[in-house]
């Protein structure tokens, strides 16, 4: 992976002025988009682990190769760990390592989140690390806490962290998680080997890079 990496570029400065009516709303509202079948078929191998070896859970969403996963699952050994990613080509480049405490699936996050939260399933610990930003300032609902699944995200609880190489993304964010009942703390990534290729891509591009930290209440 390049370490030549562009900064976000965004017509947005600040904190998008409707974020708190965007968030309210979808904390308000029941998210009814139906299950897609290829998720629903996704999820299927975590619904048996589930049921004949449960163990408490670990997210990865929106893992790209999984390399994060990897890694995690070596940090949260009595865990299972579950990268979630839709893309193919991306779980596809996946290079096996020899923890066996974690699941790969390829699938829309929002929907394995929907699908567990429907099965009464919570977590202890879930990542999004480095997701799209969607920096157009009309993207805002294609954003994680602007997307109408946050609800889902919300009431899977567990301790949650996000990070960014967008300061307003995370800013955002925070936002969205304190108006969900969320307290968390900003901050920037401290030095330490990295959790995804993105990270360490970003880094050695020269980086400012963000985390988001909190406990979410389920």
């Amino acid at each position: 992976m390049s370490a030549n990496s562009r900064q976000v570029s965004s017509n947005q400065i600040h904190l998008h002025p409707r974020l708190p009516e965007v968030v309210h709303r979808h904390l308000a509202t029941a998210y009814r988009k139906p299950v897609a079948a290829h998720n629903c078929a996704a999820f299927q191998p975590l619904a048996e682990q589930l049921a004949t070896s449960p163990r408490p859970l670990v997210l990865d969403s929106f893992c790209g190769t999984a390399h994060s996963t990897a890694t995690l699952a070596e940090r949260h050994p009595e865990h299972l760990v579950v990268g979630i990613d839709k893309s193919s080509q991306r779980i596809g480049r996946h290079q096996a390592t020899a923890a066996d405490n974690y699941l790969l699936l390829q699938a829309d996050c929002e929907d394995i989140w929907q699908l567990l939260v429907q099965q009464g399933v919570t977590v202890d610990y879930h990542y999004l690390l480095y997701p799209n930003p969607w920096p157009k300032a009309k993207h805002l609902q294609r954003r994680i806490h602007g997307h109408g699944s946050f609800t889902w995200l919300v009431q899977l609880g567990g301790r949650l962290e996000l990070r960014s190489n967008w300061q307003t993304y995370v800013e955002e964010f925070g936002l969205a998680m304190h108006l969900s009942g969320c307290r968390g703390r900003i901050a920037r990534v401290t030095e330490g080997p990295a959790m995804s290729l993105f990270e360490q891509k970003y880094r050695q591009s020269g980086h400012e890079l963000w985390s988001f930290c909190g406990e979410v209440a389920s």
